[in-house]
């Protein structure tokens, strides 16, 4: 097999379980599900860090989100990274003399900026209207407003669940969809490929074109019942009340979400999955028009799911399933079956697996590690999945689930406890339980929070025995760059 091209797809706010390779029987999924039918689905794939910015940021650097400093979405990967000796994933398949390519949303601060992409197709957030990315310009020149949800009544009265006002052919994940179809069908280089296709959807506004708002609201999965002592401990730390009502949503609408609200809600979701669906058959389509099916590796995953009313709450950012589960499929030309692996994963980990995959050893300054299965060095399966926000903190051993809070915790034994029903955390019988992954979380802290630290250093060695230290107008090297700290 000559070297592969790679195209990794990744929808923003997609929960495994609409899906219907995930085992949902309300929607099909076929060309989603075909991904796994030559290659691997893990059941048990993670995000470390759900929330959008985040994500990608621990993503494009291979790092957690202690090591980034980006725990939330009002931060960002600082600008000199380069200069700390760090490489996003796209600058090091650069050096594999690799053409690296992303269209669609990528959550970068600016907005425009490459992080190391050679051409950028962008169709940004769905909730900033006002970024004039190249899907605003297309919008523009035919009449329409990227802010148009804004301005329909169901949008505040739904709280954010409405039949897009833009036609199925503007929409945008059709524009992202199209663009990366486009792309490769002109694409004559000499390089093999690697390219992230970022979907807006099926993140809020849920806004399916008429056509594929097709799912009746009875006919979707109830949303988890609420504990509302458990989710009180994340709503006290947040201090923003109800988390159905974020600023962010711009939702004129004083009262709370109720089941009509939330049933609807995933209607629509489910049509905007079914769009992405429809359009990673086209994608992998025009890879076979080109001849380079055969050739090509596709992953797919999410950068985190989506309430959509489970315990009450909309949107992510905690650990409970619904926001941190993730999908996870390998499409592999060498595998010719369908694989399940149940090793603990990470989204992160797609990282180190694009880098082995294009011949780049992963650089020690990762938490990253290759995905299991796909016959990848140094791809040790995890015996526990370590996660971190602004607000919360996780430990995760495949069984049980740590979730530590500034006012509390949660302890869950998903085997017994899928739906996260029973907080075990103030349960005698489970403190030895406590006191092990609590250990098991304080030391990954405490290692993480030692590596975060490099570009501080001011040396490498004692000064004690340096002359030029002692000297007047000696000055230090900032930033350090890790492997001078950490030499490989």
């Amino acid at each position: 097999m000559p070297r592969p091209n790679i195209l990794f797809i990744m929808p923003d706010q997609l929960r495994t379980d609409f899906l219907s390779c995930y085992g949902a029987s309300f929607i099909d999924t076929p060309h989603i599900d075909a991904l796994g039918a030559c290659g691997i689905r893990y059941e048990r794939a993670y995000s470390e860090h759900p929330v959008c910015v985040a994500a990608r940021n621990s993503l494009i650097s291979g790092m957690n989100a202690i090591k980034t400093g980006v725990l939330g979405n009002n931060q960002g990967l600082r600008p000199d990274y380069r200069a700390c000796g760090l490489n996003t994933w796209p600058e090091l398949l650069n050096e594999q003399d690799y053409y690296t390519v992303a269209t669609g949303k990528m959550h970068f601060y600016p907005w425009e900026e490459r992080l190391g992409f050679q051409r950028r197709i962008s169709a940004e957030d769905k909730l900033w209207g006002f970024i004039e990315d190249d899907y605003y310009h297309l919008l523009k020149s035919n009449g329409y407003s990227k802010t148009s949800f804004y301005d329909v009544p169901a949008y505040h009265q739904n709280f954010g669940a409405l039949v897009s006002p833009i036609p199925w052919e503007y929409s945008v994940d059709h524009f992202v969809g199209q663009e990366t179809a486009r792309w490769i069908d002109e694409y004559e280089g000499d390089q093999p490929f690697a390219m992230m296709v970022g979907f807006p959807g099926p993140h809020d506004p849920y806004d399916p074109a008429a056509e594929f708002a097709i799912f009746d609201p009875e006919h979707m999965p109830e949303p988890l019942p609420t504990v509302p002592a458990d989710t009180a401990l994340m709503r006290q730390h947040t201090g923003r009340g109800d988390s159905s009502r974020k600023a962010w949503y711009a939702i004129k609408n004083e009262d709370s979400p109720q089941r009509h609200h939330y049933m609807l809600r995933r209607a629509h979701y489910a049509g905007l999955v079914k769009q992405i669906d429809h359009e990673v058959g086209c994608i992998v389509e025009a890879l076979r028009r080109k001849g380079v099916l055969d050739n090509t590796i596709i992953i797919f995953s999410s950068d985190h799911g989506d309430y959509l009313g489970d315990h009450g709450l909309s949107g992510k950012a905690s650990f409970y399933e619904g926001a941190c589960h993730v999908p996870l499929l390998v499409r592999h030309p060498a595998l010719q079956n369908s694989a399940v692996s149940q090793d603990l994963v990470t989204l992160t980990d797609v990282t180190a697996t694009l880098l082995n995959l294009a011949g780049q050893s992963v650089p020690g300054y990762m938490d990253s590690i290759p995905l299991p299965g796909l016959d990848l060095p140094d791809n040790t399966p995890r015996q526990y999945i370590a996660g971190f926000l602004n607000n919360s903190w996780m430990l995760f051993d495949g069984q049980w689930k740590l979730c530590k809070y500034v006012d509390g915790q949660h302890l869950f034994n998903l085997e017994e406890d899928p739906t996260e029903q029973h907080n075990r955390a103030c349960d005698p019988s489970c403190a030895d339980i406590m006191q092990r992954l609590d250990t098991q979380l304080t030391a990954e802290i405490m290692r993480s929070v030692g590596e975060a630290f490099f570009p501080q250093s001011v040396y490498t060695f004692s000064h004690s025995s340096n002359p030029d230290f002692g000297r007047v107008g000696w000055h230090r090297d900032y930033p350090m760059p890790w492997n001078q700290i950490h030499p490989d």
